[in-house]
């Protein structure tokens, strides 16, 4: 079992930033892919951003050019730099890991809480 531990959430006005954290109990590069999702209060969780194996990264649009994910192999840890946040970020932020099954089913964190208000 995989295990995904976030970090870096907290409350921060329009227009600043903060860096989300994931740690991965096992070597980052043994997932077919990682992302990071988010989950408003009465909607459903939605990609934010992600990355493959091999680098590819691919971004819900309405953060792209604000938002960066990254990794640290040697730290087994994914991030996500958030840049010029607006009110629209507000959510639970989930950690996500998957494949190849059966070693790595599709794995979640607990979430981190990103709150944007003035």
């Amino acid at each position: 079992q995989v295990q995904l531990v976030e970090s870096g959430g907290d409350w921060v006005q329009p227009g600043g930033s903060l860096r989300l954290s994931c740690a991965a109990s096992a070597s980052i590069f043994s997932f077919n892919a990682m992302g990071w999702y988010r989950q408003a209060p009465g909607k459903e969780r939605e990609l934010v951003a992600e990355i493959s194996r091999g680098g590819n990264t691919n971004y819900k649009a309405s953060v792209k050019g604000r938002f960066t994910i990254s990794r640290d192999s040697a730290k087994n840890t994914m991030y996500l730099q958030m840049n010029s946040l607006q009110s629209e970020d507000t959510a639970l932020y989930y950690c996500n890991a998957r494949g190849p099954p059966p070693a790595y089913p599709n794995s979640w964190g607990q979430g981190t809480q990103v709150t944007v208000s003035s």
